[in-house]
């Protein structure tokens, strides 16, 4: 039976350092939820970092938390699984929740549907410890490549959203790819301010982070769209092109 996000609103909020923390936020991910975790959880372990992951649940009323109670008991060794709730809509508040009580040092989110290969966290962590502020996936610059690509009408959406928020984020190709990482302080620096929650979330933390004069550097990814993606293209779209349109007025 799933759980509300009341009750799940403390689990994992006391967390003890390591150094990379990976933020999945979900949302009725019950049928994918328990493979992509232990994907995870086997690529992490192999890793020299220390690591844990967080699941953060953004109000699923499936068996999601109960699926990734599960996975944690099954796990239980180098790599720690966690569960947090978010009662607060929207993918963005669900990331920051995720990400700000944390104290790794270094820390990100990628989609549940894992259609960015979690391979893609070695090129990243790379970027990081060499000083880096913010690694993020594209599948839009040269090396990019679409394993399996979005139907036509979100394909279209994405291109009139690229061309919006172009001026924005200056010399990145791709800012809405389910797959960013973090330095810590370069992060809660500029997601102490973001007031966007919904799916527009990115461009505004983005933007942020390079008005801060951090670095943001992009990496090409062989993508696979989900066809179980929570975003309506209608109802989403609409919800961050209006976003987006009021961004430059909520930024100082």
């Amino acid at each position: 039976m799933a759980q509300s996000p009341t009750s799940l609103a403390n689990e994992g909020l006391r967390r003890s350092p390591v150094e990379l923390e990976v933020v999945i936020p979900a949302y009725n991910e019950a049928d994918l939820i328990a493979r992509t975790l232990r994907q995870t959880v086997a690529f992490l372990e192999s890793q020299r970092w220390s690591s844990r992951v967080v699941v953060v649940d953004n109000g699923s009323v499936d068996d999601t938390g109960l699926l990734v109670r599960q996975v944690a008991r099954e796990c239980g060794g180098a790599v720690p699984v966690v569960l947090l709730g978010c009662s607060c809509q929207g993918k963005g508040a669900a990331v920051r929740r995720g990400m700000l009580s944390g104290t790794s040092k270094f820390t990100g989110f990628f989609d549940a549907d894992l259609a960015t290969p979690v391979e893609t966290l070695t090129a990243a962590m790379e970027h990081l410890e060499a000083g880096v502020g913010a690694v993020i996936a594209t599948r839009h610059a040269p090396g990019s490549t679409f394993v399996r690509s979005q139907p036509l009408g979100r394909r279209v959406g994405g291109g009139a959203f690229r061309i919006l928020t172009k001026s924005m984020v200056q010399g990145i190709s791709d800012t809405q790819c389910g797959f960013k990482f973090f330095e810590r302080d370069v992060l809660t620096r500029a997601m102490v301010r973001c007031r966007t929650s919904g799916f527009a979330f990115d461009v505004e933390l983005l933007q942020r982070i390079q008005r801060d004069g951090d670095r943001i550097v992009e990496i090409p990814v062989a993508w696979t769209d989900g066809p179980g993606s929570t975003f309506h293209p209608l109802r989403d779209g609409i919800s961050s092109f209006a976003a987006v349109l009021q961004m430059n007025r909520l930024l100082p």
